[in-house]
């Protein structure tokens, strides 16, 4: 008997995942993959970045990844600032709940983005989704 009772929990435990988690991706070949497809991995990476911390943060009603993506190309790239700004904001707030002070990443991630290293930004995000993701 006890032994069917250890499956029964174990077959809940896998249902009992906590669904806020984001995928650890390796930052390095992030940025490396992002060079050689030119760009086009970049979009992919904003995409899944944008979902998983809205995901992380519990941010409900974010703005889908794919409405993001929309956003920047239809206004040439303004929109991405606008973005890399409120993504600090969820940047933070992770940070904070997971007791790593952090005030400032919405505009530390603004002026790289204006600065052309929005890549860098990315980067940051990533940093966080993985160690949120542990």
């Amino acid at each position: 008997m006890d032994g069917n009772n250890n499956n029964d929990q174990q077959v809940e435990r896998v249902y009992d995942v906590p669904t806020g988690n984001g995928v650890s991706r390796n930052i390095a070949l992030c940025i490396i993959l992002s060079i050689i497809t030119c760009g086009i991995y970049t979009l992919y990476w904003i995409f899944v970045a944008n979902d998983e911390l809205n995901s992380i943060s519990g941010d409900q009603d974010g703005t889908s990844g794919g409405l993001v993506l929309l956003f920047i190309i239809i206004t040439c790239g303004i929109y991405g600032w606008y973005w890399n700004y409120k993504m600090g904001e969820k940047v933070d707030t992770i940070k904070n709940r997971m007791g790593i002070q952090s005030a400032n990443s919405s505009v530390i991630f603004l002026l790289l983005d204006i600065f052309g290293l929005g890549i860098v930004s990315l980067a940051l995000m990533q940093d966080t989704i993985n160690r949120a993701s542990v």
